[in-house]
């Protein structure tokens, strides 16, 4: 059995797009879970993508009371035999893979936001490290992203950026 999972981040709707891009919704409706690791801003975001799918999610700096009376600081389920972290942030990027394994030593991925910027690394004691980038605010980066996953066998078969 393969699980699919879409990993986004960093939504900032209304401030940075109307409404989530065609290519999000797609792959959410495509996907098994959609794992979003927080800065929402409108809970709204957090409904429409409910209506996609299962929802996995964290609230981050920038959401307000509503999203934090809903979802918690640090999210965790176990997919396919793969422990799974979500978190908003993980400090600056220095020492992160170090930090985090100490910070989370139960979880085989960790997904996290907040820079805009993607990421994927692999910590010393292999939890790996995923920031999807954001699909509505590039800030200095090239493109628009998100990120899908395939969950296989207890392990992470796959791992992808998408530009959208």
């Amino acid at each position: 059995m393969t699980t699919r999972l879409l990993l986004i981040s960093d939504t900032h709707i209304p401030g940075r797009s109307r409404r989530l891009p065609d290519a999000v919704l797609r792959e959410a409706d495509a996907a098994d879970l959609i794992v979003h690791a927080g800065d929402w801003v409108a809970a709204s975001v957090l409904d429409d993508l409910r209506q996609h799918g299962d929802v996995l999610g964290v609230y981050g700096n920038n959401d307000g009371e509503d999203l934090r009376a809903v979802l918690p600081e640090v999210a965790r389920r176990e997919v396919e035999g793969v422990r799974i972290a979500v978190v908003h942030e993980t400090g600056q990027k220095q020492r992160r893979e170090e930090r985090m394994d100490v910070a989370y030593p139960d979880a085989d991925l960790l997904v996290f936001g907040h820079s805009h910027i993607p990421w994927d690394t692999t910590t010393r004691r292999g939890m790996r490290l995923l920031n999807p980038g954001s699909p509505t605010d590039r800030r200095r980066q090239p493109h628009h992203t998100l990120m899908t996953l395939e969950l296989a066998d207890g392990g992470i078969r796959s791992a992808r950026l998408h530009s959208i």
